[in-house]
């Protein structure tokens, strides 16, 4: 029966005993404060009052003793003046008090002893009527009588004032007993309640506690065994064992119908959730074409299910969009992109990133087709510097050929007049025009050995262009290999490629090192020549004015040949090591040529290569234009243009010799 009681009711129940009691207590309590208030009222309105203004009107008079003692003994009208105010005084301070105590009255024998005071009281007034005026007329003697007489009076009414003093003493003593007696009384009487009310209201709240307990732990362990079945700690779910109609059987009733609900939910939602990680399985290893097709009543697993359908579709597509691209990149075809509408995140940074790599590649191959064209350009002009090279070589072996055998005559015909003086003026006609012959020849070389100056300095322009282009194709050649890995199989080809470019021009490179330090070591030698033939063209000089002084000077002429015939056999090994530097010149410029062919060679493999491949721009792409190149060429042609004339200044010096 007390297991069916509604909670409500039980803590009703229980908080409306104790309530009761509380009442009880209460109004107990106020019952006997009140009664002890009345007592303390009483005492401090009546008795304690009443004390005070006895013994104030027994102090008052007193003193209306004292002004008419004075009053006798005054020997002037102004001190009887004075003492009759005092006494006036007095008289009108005991009324006021008497005013006041009558008011306090509170019982017939107090006021018999007040009325007893007041007829004893009225006397001595009488008295004192008759003292004042035997008093004003100074019969000092006689006033000291009447006052001694009073004195019995005056007793009397201050005895009666004193029982009324121990009468309201007595009285507060009363009341104050009467108030401890209700104060003991109260105080039981409360503790007594209070002892009822808490056996009471534990009694109370451990039946309604223990009751509320006991359901409250069945319910706990229903849940627990019902959260872990939700954790899968166990297999099957267990109810709620309370049977009551109390608000707990109702909750229980209510929680084991959501838990059958939820016992059906969760079985259909751990096949979704199986079936799912089945799906997701088969998209982490690639597998995109799966899809979930389970219903459930859960509309939140509902969601997820599209969710993830929708997911893999997008993501099924995008990928589809990236590997098709990638496929057209690894057939060399950079024309397409991959669209990033609607992509976010991770989506968007593969596309963005595959379009990257498409337009690095194209922009890679721009460059190459245009270093291509570039070198392709170079190389043309360096294969025509080569030509003219090795036909100005040519024609500076020739002349050194010339210039050769002219000189070993002229030192045949010296050492002939070392040896026969006397010939010398016989063969002077034809040394003269040995020496002019030689002089021209000198001249010759000199033009030649400029000529080959030019052409050495055109070709060291060419190889510092080639030098800068294969630096510039190795660099791209890394950048796209770089770019090739980061493109994985799709980039392998173009690696292989770029490796061929880098290897070739690395050989374009240590090739153009190897032709500049050539060309600077026959530049050397050229102006070695240059310098020995200026020399020769002063010997010319000295030699024809040796020879107009032949006939005067023959000792000088003499010494002069003997002098001669050693600075020639110095020119003519000069002349000959420049035939031999001439050669290694020509040599050298077969060298170049050769270089020069591979390296058109290269840039025409480069051109084509670029040809292959479809990318934006492909059409556009020329070759640079080499300004340096341009302002060199002007600068080269103005510098033989004030050579030539110089030279030519020269020649007709000597030819005017």
């Amino acid at each position: 029966m007390f297991k069916n009681i509604k909670i409500t009711t039980k803590l009703s129940l229980g908080f409306g005993i104790v309530l009761v009691l509380i009442a009880v207590l209460g109004f107990i309590s106020l019952q006997r404060m009140s009664m002890i208030n009345e007592e303390s009222s009483i005492m401090s309105n009546n008795w304690m009052p009443s004390i005070r203004v006895v013994e104030e009107i027994n102090t008052n008079t007193s003193d209306l003793r004292i002004t008419e003692y004075l009053h006798v003994l005054s020997q002037t009208p102004e001190d009887m003046k004075k003492a009759e105010d005092e006494m006036a005084e007095v008289l009108n301070t005991i009324k006021k008090n008497r005013a006041i105590y009558e008011k306090l009255i509170s019982s017939s024998e107090e006021q018999d002893l007040y009325d007893m005071f007041s007829k004893e009281f009225s006397n001595y007034l009488k008295i004192n009527e008759h003292l004042l005026k035997v008093s004003r007329q100074n019969k000092t003697d006689e006033a000291m009588k009447i006052l001694q007489e009073g004195e019995s009076s005056f007793n009397k009414y201050s005895s009666e004032m004193l029982k009324l003093v121990e009468m309201n003493i007595e009285g507060g003593q009363k009341a104050s007993e009467r108030g401890d007696i209700e104060y003991d009384n109260a105080k039981t009487m409360v503790l007594v309640i209070i002892v009822a009310a808490l056996i009471l209201g534990i009694g109370t709240a451990f039946l309604i506690i223990k009751e509320i307990v006991n359901k409250l732990n069945r319910f706990q362990i229903g849940l627990i065994n019902f959260f872990k079945y939700l954790n899968r700690e166990v297999a099957e779910v267990k109810l709620i064992e309370i049977d009551s109609t109390d608000e707990f059987g109702n909750m229980a009733k209510v929680v084991n119908e959501n838990i059958e609900k939820t016992e059906k939910g969760i079985e259909e939602d751990r096949k979704l959730i199986d079936e799912t990680i089945a799906v997701l399985g088969e998209f982490e290893q690639g597998d995109l074409v799966q899809r979930l097709d389970l219903n459930v009543s859960n509309p939140a697993l509902m969601q997820l299910k599209d969710v993830l359908n929708k997911m893999a579709d997008n993501l099924e597509n995008n990928i589809n969009n990236v590997l098709d691209i990638v496929e057209q990149y690894s057939s060399y075809n950079y024309l397409n992109k991959i669209s990033t509408k609607g992509l976010k995140e991770h989506l968007l940074k593969l596309a963005s990133g595959v379009n990257n790599l498409g337009d690095s590649i194209t922009e890679m191959l721009v460059e190459n087709k245009s270093n291509g064209l570039t070198l392709e350009k170079s190389s043309n002009s360096l294969l025509n510097n080569v030509d003219k090279l090795n036909k100005s070589s040519n024609e500076a072996a020739s002349s050194l050929e010339e210039t050769a055998a002219a000189l070993e005559e002229i030192t045949s015909n010296i050492r002939s007049n070392t040896e026969n003086i006397a010939k010398m003026s016989q063969l002077s006609v034809g040394v003269t025009e040995s020496a002019n012959k030689g002089e021209k020849l000198a001249n010759d070389t000199t033009l030649a050995m400029e000529d080959i100056n030019i052409q050495v300095a055109a070709i060291s322009e060419a190889i510092s262009v080639i030098d800068q282009i294969a630096f510039q194709t190795n660099i791209l050649s890394l950048n796209a290999a770089v770019e090739a890995a980061t493109a994985g199989e799709a980039g392998k080809g173009f690696a292989v490629v770029a490796g061929e470019v880098r290897n070739l021009a690395s050989r374009s490179a240590e090739a153009a090192s190897e032709i500049k330090s050539l060309v600077e070591n026959a530049t050397n030698k050229a102006n070695d020549g240059k310098n020995i033939a200026d020399e020769m063209i002063k010997g010319y000089k000295i030699l024809n004015e040796d020879i107009q002084e032949t006939t005067n000077l023959i000792s000088d002429v003499e010494n002069a040949s003997k002098e001669q015939l050693s600075g020639i056999e110095q020119i003519n090994i000069a002349v000959n090591q420049l035939d031999q530097q001439t050669q290694e010149n020509a040599i050298i410029a077969s060298e170049t040529q050769d270089i020069a062919s591979l390296t058109d060679q290269i840039a025409k493999f480069i051109v084509n290569d670029a040809n292959k491949k479809e990318f934006r721009g492909k059409d556009n792409v020329v070759a640079k234009k080499n300004k340096k190149e341009e302002v060199t060429k002007e600068k080269s042609k103005t510098t033989i243009q004030k050579e030539n004339i110089k030279d030519e200044k020269d020649n007709d010096d000597w030819e005017n010799f």
